[in-house]
């Protein structure tokens, strides 16, 4: 039996404005702490090729919504899918920022946001529209009692998303449990330099540091491409063109090539003595430094 069409909302769906490209992050401010200066001059030495790829990709996600910026683009659908998208732009360029500014720990939390938000926007596309028509249906109109415009908080969340795409939810899991207060990972973050004879625990530090770099940065190298693989077969939301799967299959396998590097430190699942754990891989401050494993 076919499925029943689902309402539509009375509202209209404006355009949507976006930005014109998108640019890294530029240098700090004169006043900013030496180290902050330090980390920002290493990342561009150490990972300009990261950096540069991020960019291609968040400016591969501009085309696409350029191209499908014509008002016959302008459904529900597309509102549901751009709203999310939106944010996890941001989270991503935010995350980005604080990678070249030494600001590790705080990358985690952005992270997580960022898979949770592009989960949903394929969950809701495929799935359940009727959820965030329903929210529109029964929100966005005066609360007499409260005397409030009514939006409605509209919980969701894209569970069986995160659970079901491998390469995202690795990031999802790696990512939380790296944003949560668990003590190990604290020490990772902070105290990256502690043993079995000291913790060596620094408050505030914006050190260069090439192993934290290059798992953030992976982090988010792959939900860039998780992104845009979402992006580009969405055909009947939005307008993609041969060419841009093209684009897209081209930056995929870039993504991959670079993530496989043998030296690149990363962070891998594993299970030791009957529990699933974290094994850190090529763990090191400097490029030069003897790389590490690190198990949390």
């Amino acid at each position: 039996m076919a499925e029943e069409p689902l309402p539509t909302p009375g509202q209209r769906v404006s355009g949507i404005p976006f930005p014109e490209a998108y640019a890294l992050p530029g240098k700090p401010d004169e006043h900013a702490p030496a180290t902050v200066q330090d980390t920002f001059r290493q990342t561009q030495f150490v990972l300009g090729k990261d950096l540069r790829l991020f960019a291609d990709g968040m400016n591969l996600q501009l085309r696409i919504l350029n191209d499908s910026s014509h008002s016959r683009y302008r459904t529900h659908a597309y509102a549901a899918v751009v709203g999310t998208w939106s944010r996890a732009y941001m989270a991503l360029e935010d995350a980005c920022l604080l990678v070249t500014r030494g600001s590790y720990g705080s990358v985690p939390n952005l992270v997580r946001s960022a898979c949770e938000l592009i989960a949903a926007e394929y969950q809701v596309k495929y799935g359940e529209m009727g959820e965030f028509i329903g929210w529109m249906l029964g929100h966005l109109k005066p609360d007499e009692e409260q005397k409030a415009f009514d939006v409605g908080l509209g919980h969701y969340f894209a569970g069986t998303t995160l659970a079901a795409d491998d390469q995202l939810r690795a990031v999802y899991r790696s990512s939380s449990d790296l944003g949560r207060p668990n003590f190990g990972a604290t020490l990772l973050e902070v105290g990256p330099e502690s043993n079995n004879l000291r913790l060596a625990y620094a408050f505030a530090d914006a050190s260069f540091h090439v192993g934290w770099a290059e798992i953030t940065l992976g982090w988010l190298l792959r939900l860039c491409e998780r992104q845009l693989a979402v992006a580009v077969h969405m055909d009947d939301v939005l307008n993609i063109e041969p060419a841009t799967h093209a684009a897209y299959g081209d930056y995929a396998l870039r993504v991959g090539e670079t993530l496989g590097a043998p030296a690149r430190a990363y962070i891998e699942e594993v299970e030791s003595d009957g529990f699933k754990r974290w094994l850190v891989h090529n763990f090191r401050r400097q490029p030069s430094g003897a790389p590490k494993r690190v198990l949390l």
